[in-house]
């Protein structure tokens, strides 16, 4: 838009008897804009366009709602339905102006040193080793001095969530008075956004390391945009070109990227360096007290008759003769078992996926297996059996059909007979199984009994006459007699005699 400075030299210049082509040269403006605000004679003509389309505000409000927001239902509606001939970009440019459809922008606070922290969390799925998994990325970000401290856990609850804080907060050392998260069930109990109100475990937990956790709107992430564009660095910056072996050394990588390389990364135009800003924020944030109790949680477990208590798949062995149950004090790298208040074993965490193991592993004064330990996998023992004999294979592949978690039990059960038996005895035994389908491997210890007495013709043959069915006696013993019904007639005739 040409101003009204600009105008008026338009028109002075053309006083003064310079052309109209001169003055579009020297000002860099169109010929016929010249000559438009030459006749105007260098005013600004406020007055509305003569084709101008004028559009009700409350019928396009109406249209807008009724259309869900669809600003090209809303386009054909008002053309096709109430005569408005309007072009596409004009309406959309109209409803941009009433403000339709606009979420409100989130509310602006200053980035103040000591102010607020953020947390949130991120899934992913990712390869570690040679599988492909699914895994949660906790993330919290200090706003004004952009530090960050990054986690990955396999799944992520409560619990979880106050382990993290707690290693984040304690690694440096201090803690914003606010914490802005979404509305995540895991602190809020009820509400959302300023109407939030915060799990009373969780609000406990929070005054230990003296902060607050306070929601943003919903559909407002951009409140906590730190933190979103921490998990957009993570999957441009951290993913990419790295390759984990285990969750241990994908979080080791992750807090050094965090932790250090982040941290002496500069940030904007500025330059600011994370790690630098950070020391001047110390000033202005809460120290967290030294030696604060590491987050638990209680688990009540039995203790079998060999002394082992079980905690996620894993067989944990006292050496106290508790009888009774204890409590397992989960911690975020050990376990602790009590009986009441007694300490009676501390043993740390197995590494992620450590499954159906005994500790302590060097155990010489543990003579038993605990109860319910699972045996493991029984690839080895079924390529064994088949590698027996094909009819041993055979016959395998006909016990296995179409069994879930049994099929382990089969082939442990198969494979202590042929252990037991000598190996001809044992494929003398499968081939009478298999003649007879014999499902019940209980059975094969009677036949090897059977066959080791001599016994090998255990069904002997006799001669069968295929014609019985010609029989007279066959014939005659097909039917039963017909049944006799006289009584029925009897109750039958006395009822009509009562009802006449």
């Amino acid at each position: 838009m040409i101003d009204v400075d600009l105008r008026r030299s338009i028109v002075a210049l053309q006083n003064n008897g310079m052309g109209i082509r001169e003055i579009s040269r020297r000002l860099g403006i169109a010929r016929n804009t010249v000559k438009a605000i030459l006749v105007d004679g260098g005013k600004i003509n406020f007055d509305p366009r003569r084709d101008s389309i004028l559009v009700d505000e409350q019928t396009l409000t109406k249209l807008y709602n009724d259309c869900n927001g669809w600003k090209e239902r809303v386009w054909e509606k008002l053309t096709e339905e109430h005569g408005v001939k309007v072009g596409y970009s004009t309406l959309t440019r109209k409803i941009r102006a009433m403000g339709l459809g606009e979420k409100p922008r989130s509310a602006k606070v200053p980035d103040v040193a000591g102010g607020e922290m953020q947390h949130d969390t991120s899934p992913y799925r990712i390869k570690i080793g040679d599988a492909w998994v699914n895994i949660i990325a906790s993330m919290i970000y200090y706003r004004y001095s952009k530090q960050y401290y990054l986690k990955f856990y396999r799944s992520f609850n409560r619990f979880r969530m106050k382990c993290f804080l707690h290693e984040a907060l304690t690694f440096y050392g201090y803690a914003a008075p606010v914490c802005i998260i979404d509305n995540t069930h895991l602190a809020v109990l009820q509400g959302t956004g300023d109407k939030a109100v915060m799990v009373p475990e969780m609000i406990e937990f929070t005054k230990r390391y003296g902060f607050k956790f306070k929601a943003h709107a919903i559909k407002h992430s951009d409140r906590k945009a730190g933190n979103e564009r921490g998990f957009w660095t993570l999957e441009t910056n951290f993913f990419p070109g790295r390759q984990f072996a285990s969750m241990e050394d994908l979080n080791a990588q992750a807090i050094e990227w965090a932790t250090v390389r982040m941290a002496n990364r500069p940030r904007g135009k500025g330059g600011l360096l994370p790690a630098v800003a950070f020391e001047y924020e110390k000033t202005v944030l809460i120290k967290i007290p030294n030696d604060l109790p590491y987050p638990y949680i209680v688990h009540e477990r039995s203790v079998d008759q060999y002394g082992f208590v079980t905690f996620s798949a894993n067989f944990y062995w006292i050496s106290a003769h508790v009888h009774s149950g204890v409590k397992v004090l989960e911690y975020a790298h050990e376990i602790k078992i009590f009986d009441g208040r007694k300490e009676l074993a501390c043993y740390p965490l197995p590494a992620e996926g450590v499954r159906n193991k005994i500790f302590p592993e060097d155990r010489p004064h543990i003579p038993y297996q605990p109860r319910r330990r699972s045996e493991g996998p029984t690839n080895e023992e079924e390529k064994f059996l088949c590698a027996t004999s094909p009819v041993v294979a055979e016959y395998l592949k006909f016990l296995l059909a179409g069994k879930g978690l049994t099929r382990h039990r089969i082939i442990r059960s198969l494979f202590v007979i042929q252990r037991r038996l000598t190996p001809d005895l044992f494929l003398r035994v499968i081939q009478r199984a298999a003649q007879f389908k014999i499902t019940d491997l209980t059975a094969l210890d009677d036949i090897a009994r059977i066959l080791v007495r001599g016994g090998e013709n255990i069904h002997p043959d006799f001669d069968l006459d295929e014609a019985y069915e010609s029989r007279e006696a066959f014939q005659e013993g097909r039917f039963t007699d017909l049944p006799d019904f006289s009584n029925y007639d009897n109750l039958l005739n006395g009822d009509d005699d009562e009802d006449g």
